[in-house]
């Protein structure tokens, strides 16, 4: 019991690997990363050189924009919303907390592909944490680098024409320091993200109940679904107001390619229960040994056995 409840709950993992778009829109999100931190550090980067601001600087320079990038990632999901109707509309009673987790999980996991991105970037370029660091340099460390000397030069150096001629000639030995402690530190998290994402696709492998061409098909459903759903749903409103429009000023005025569209068509509202039925958290499942691949197909099997109570009970169930 224990084993199958672990197992339905690992299914969430899958919702970060779901299909290959996903893989190649991390890739496209990653490249615009890259683009904008090589952008912002040719064009807006300026250490201040001043003792006590470098630190700040360089952190908010590598830190602010994760952080934008991590919360626009969050926003963007879909899963996100997903999961907050499921909690507005069910208060999350049939959401467990390995499931919760694991969905969370997924949802962060796409979001820190862009922040992630921004700080390897800055730390490999070594801009932001030479920036940051230099005025914790030991002066001591460096030989023949005079002892009056004390952090408030040390921060100057990001900025040769700011320390005086006779100290210039110390700044490729401390920014060579400065930038093998950040590429380092880069790599390292380089390293330890691609173990993370390779022990999770090893982990949504072996917790997977589906084959891999079940699950490929999954894929390509949910994926068609979500883009008839859409495509349907923008030409249902359309519909909905055209006549509406038409009911209240007697005539709708229509593009060529609205009117052939809308020909022969007509569109009724929805109810809200319906729309609640087909909204939030969904985690496969099966009926008479058929799957069901999605809320709405959910929606549709019970629909078509008129069978309203079962429906209702079979969408609440998530475990």
């Amino acid at each position: 019991m224990a084993a199958a409840l672990i197992t339905e709950n690992f299914k969430f993992v899958s919702l970060f690997f779901k299909s290959k778009d996903v893989m190649i829109f991390n890739g496209l999100i990653a490249l615009g990363t890259v683009a904008s931190q090589t952008a912002y550090s040719v064009f807006a980067f300026k250490c201040p050189c001043s003792s006590g601001r470098n630190y700040l600087y360089g952190l908010a320079a590598i830190g602010v924009p994760a952080l934008a990038f991590f919360l626009i990632g969050i926003m963007m999901n879909k899963n996100t919303w997903d999961l907050v109707s499921e909690c507005r509309l069910r208060l999350c009673r049939k959401l467990s907390g390995a499931a919760a987790f694991m969905l969370l999980g997924s949802i962060i996991g796409r979001a820190v592909v862009a922040p992630l991105t921004w700080v390897v970037i800055s730390l490999l370029q070594g801009q932001a944490y030479t920036c940051a660091l230099s005025e914790f340099i030991d002066p001591s460390t460096l030989p023949g680098f005079p002892s009056d000397k004390g952090s408030d030069v040390m921060a100057e150096f990001p900025c040769p024409g700011a320390v005086p001629k006779e100290l210039q000639g110390f700044w490729p030995e401390i920014e060579r320091r400065l930038n093998y402690e950040s590429q380092l530190i880069g790599w390292l998290l380089v390293a330890g993200m691609s173990l993370v994402v390779f022990l999770m696709l090893c982990l949504k492998r072996c917790a997977s109940p589906l084959g891999y061409q079940q699950e490929d098909y999954w894929s390509q459903y949910r994926s068609n679904e979500d883009n008839l759903f859409n495509r349907t749903a923008a030409v249902h409103a359309r519909l909905l107001a055209a006549e509406n429009v038409k009911n209240f000023f007697g005539f709708v005025a229509l593009e060529k390619e609205e009117k052939e569209q809308m020909t022969g068509q007509s569109a009724r509202p929805i109810c809200r229960a319906n729309w609640n039925r087909v909204t939030g958290v969904y985690l496969y499942r099966e009926k008479n040994e058929l799957p069901l691949y999605s809320r709405l197909n959910k929606w549709v099997t019970y629909s078509q056995e008129n069978n309203v109570e079962a429906m209702d009970k079979e969408i609440d169930m998530l475990i």
